[in-house]
């Protein structure tokens, strides 16, 4: 036998409790190591097809997760968004008393109505008082009709000649129509 090479050295170095290896040599030709080595590379692959299976599972979970967050996200703004409508839509008798005393010359209201006016504007609530304005059925309720006058009359653009109770809008959606008379 030669002489030990620096890599069975090596080798016996590493083995555990001063084991004895044998030299690299010995390993060349046995079948049962090829089939051992196959086997191993069948089992890496196997492996590797799991990982990529449970990557792929894990972001298809990842991005079915993000887009309910998403989802869960839009729900609860329309909720809300839904929600304070319902409470400014609660609030417009409370409007419309001070629009009615205000009419009436109580003077002393005002600064209420006006607090109360700022803030919801502030949070998108507007107040349609179209005086003048073409008639828009979707934003008033035409509770009286008269005709025009002689040549100014234009059946096909009416005018809101008078507003008998404001209209108000919350972001974008009709609260409540404007209640209007219209001329032509």
């Amino acid at each position: 036998m030669s002489e030990p090479s620096e890599q069975d050295e090596e080798v016996e170095a590493a083995a555990p409790d001063g084991a004895h290896l044998p030299p690299a040599d010995d390993f060349d030709d046995d079948p049962d190591l090829e089939e051992a080595g196959e086997a191993l590379e069948a089992d890496l692959a196997e492996i590797a097809a799991q990982r990529d299976d449970y990557l792929a599972l894990a972001q298809r979970l990842q991005a079915e997760f993000e887009n309910y967050k998403k989802g869960v996200g839009k729900r609860i703004a329309q909720d809300t968004e839904a929600a304070t409508g319902r409470l400014v839509e609660s609030l417009l008798p409370v409007l419309d008393a001070c629009d009615g005393a205000l009419t009436h010359g109580h003077e002393d209201v005002k600064p209420i109505y006006e607090a109360i006016m700022d803030a919801l504007e502030k949070e998108g609530l507007v107040l349609l008082y179209p005086a003048g304005e073409p008639f828009d059925p979707n934003h008033h309720e035409a509770v009286q009709h008269e005709p025009g006058d002689g040549d100014d009359a234009d059946v096909s653009h009416p005018v809101v000649s008078e507003v008998y109770r404001s209209g108000y809008t919350w972001k974008g959606r009709v609260l409540r129509p404007a209640m209007v008379k219209v001329k032509g």
